[in-house]
C-alpha cells in the first residue's frame, strides 16, 4: 500500500486520532482504482435491513447473494464495503485482506415507524471480522436524536480506542422537517457539521437541493450572498460546513434512477470538492455488467477522465 502526499495531508487533519485508526484511514484511502487520490467510491448494502429484501434485491436477484455485493465492490476497484452484522459475518472470511470493511452498527426496518435505529453489532465484531470502519446512523431532528449522539458517541470512542475508523451517516429526519427540509442546503450542512462535531472520521450526507428550510437560517444564505445556483456550489458549501474541508464527505447514491443523473452528481461531487460517492441501489440493483460499466464512469469522472 502507497500512502501518497495527498492521503498523509488528509491523514494530518486527524491530529488527535491513533496510529490505528490513521491507519486504518490510510487503508480505505489507498484501496482501489481511486487509491491516493483523496477521493472514494463505498458500497453500502444495508437497504434490506432497511426497506427489505424484495425492495432491494428483487431488481437484480444475484443480490440476495451476501457474497454478490463485495464482489461487484472488488471487482470494480472501490475503497470499502460496508454492510450489518450477518451480511459481514457470510463474506468477512472470503474477501479477507481483499478490501476494507465498514461494519454497519446501527439499522432500522420500515416495519417501524419510529424514526430511530437499532444496534446491531459490536466493537468486537468489527474487529473479530477484520473491518477498518465502524459505521453508524443517526437522525438529526428526530425525537430519539440525541439518544442517537449518545449511542455513537459511546461507540466512537471504543472504536478509536482500537484503531478503528469512524463513519457517520447524518441524516435529518422527523421533527419539524418537511420531505423537502431533509435535503434542504441549510440542513444537509448543519447535518454535515454536527457530524464533524461528533468526531466522525468519514461523514455521509445526502446531495443537497437550493430549497433553504429554517426561517432564520434563510435569511443569513440571503444576506450572506451564498451561491446554491449549482449542485456543485451546494457540494462546496457541505464541504465548508465540514469543518472547511477538513473531514472526509462521502455523499449519499439515494434512490434508484438513471445512469446520466448518476453520474451529473459524481462531478458535482468533484467540482465542489466532495470526497466521493457511497453508493447502493443504483448500482447493484442493475445487472452486473451495467453495474461494472456505471462504476467505471464513475471512477473515471473522479480521476477526471469523464
Amino acid at each position: 500500500m502507497k500512502v501518497t502526499r495527498k492521503v498523509k495531508d488528509i491523514l494530518s487533519w486527524y491530529e488527535t486520532e491513533n496510529a490505528g485508526t490513521k491507519a486504518n484511514l490510510a487503508r480505505i484511502l489507498c484501496t482501489g482504482r481511486l487509491a491516493g487520490t483523496g477521493k472514494m467510491i463505498i458500497l453500502p448494502v444495508d437497504q434490506g435491513f432497511e426497506h427489505g429484501p424484495a425492495r432491494s434485491f428483487a431488481p437484480n436477484p444475484a443480490g440476495y447473494d451476501p457474497f454478490y455485493h463485495p464482489s461487484l465492490a472488488i471487482e470494480a476497484g472501490l475503497n470499502a464495503y460496508a454492510t450489518p452484522l450477518g451480511m459481514m459475518e457470510a463474506v468477512a472470511d472470503r474477501v479477507a485482506g481483499q478490501i476494507p470493511l465498514i461494519l454497519k452498527m446501527n439499522s432500522a426496518n420500515s416495519l417501524s415507524g419510529l424514526k430511530d435505529q437499532a444496534i446491531t453489532g459490536s466493537i468486537n465484531d468489527a474487529l473479530k471480522l477484520g473491518c477498518s470502519a465502524i459505521g453508524f446512523t443517526i437522525y438529526p431532528g428526530s425525537d430519539d436524536c440525541y439518544n442517537m449522539m449518545e449511542e455513537f458517541r459511546e461507540l466512537s470512542e471504543e472504536a478509536k480506542s482500537v484503531g478503528l475508523a469512524v463513519v457517520l451517516w447524518s441524516y435529518p429526519r422527523g421533527g419539524g422537517l418537511s420531505k423537502d427540509g431533509e435535503t434542504a442546503m441549510d440542513i444537509c450542512a448543519y447535518a454535515a457539521h454536527m457530524a464533524a462535531l461528533m468526531g466522525a472520521n468519514i461523514i455521509k450526507v445526502k446531495l443537497p437541493t437550493d430549497h433553504l428550510e429554517q426561517a432564520e437560517a434563510k435569511k443569513v444564505y440571503e444576506k450572506e450572498k451564498i451561491d446554491l445556483s449549482t449542485m456543485a456550489k451546494r457540494v462546496e458549501h457541505v464541504m465548508q460546513a465540514a469543518f472547511a474541508g477538513r473531514r472526509l464527505v462521502v455523499f449519499s447514491g439515494g434512490a434508484t434512477k438513471g445512469a446520466d443523473s448518476v453520474y451529473d452528481d459524481a462531478r458535482a461531487i468533484r467540482d465542489g470538492g466532495g470526497n466521493g460517492s457511497i453508493i447502493g441501489r443504483n448500482t447493484f440493483q442493475r445487472p452486473k455488467a451495467d453495474a461494472l460499466a456505471m462504476l467505471d464512469k464513475i471512477v473515471n469522472i473522479y480521476l477526471g477522465k469523464a
